[in-house]
């Protein structure tokens, strides 16, 4: 009984440490998934697959979807204003948003507003041709 008490009372710190260790993986595993579901959910077409990255010790420490971000389509803007608040709606998505998330989501704002401006450029010609 003293060596199974013995040696009990060196993996008990053993397996509370592994124990700390799976917890925190799940916690931010949990956390970043999340996080990249609601980007995925909300990008619909435009958004790719989640992608978790681990730090050497096999934590979850950062998340990616990649999304289709919009390109000026002179001949249809609408289309432009349409992808790029999709891209804006996936970027704030998350409750949590990182700084990457607001400069994905002001790019595409950028975009937007370069199509609405051609949108109404178009729309003053059509005016004055009718």
């Amino acid at each position: 009984m003293l060596i199974n008490s013995f040696t009990n009372s060196f993996s008990t710190p053993l397996r509370e440490r592994q124990k700390q260790r799976d917890d925190l993986i799940q916690k931010n595993y949990n956390h970043i998934y999340a996080h990249e579901l609601a980007h995925k959910a909300a990008g619909g077409s435009f958004a790719g697959a989640i992608s978790i990255e681990t730090n050497s010790d096999g934590i979850p420490v950062a998340g990616h979807v990649p999304i289709k971000m919009p390109v000026l389509d002179k001949n249809n803007p609408q289309k432009t204003i349409d992808h790029a608040n999709t891209v804006i709606k996936a970027a704030m998505a998350p409750s949590d948003p990182s700084s990457q998330d607001y400069k994905v989501a002001a790019e595409a704002a950028d975009i937007k507003s370069q199509a609405e401006a051609l949108k109404s450029k178009n729309g003053s010609k059509l005016n004055v041709i009718a």
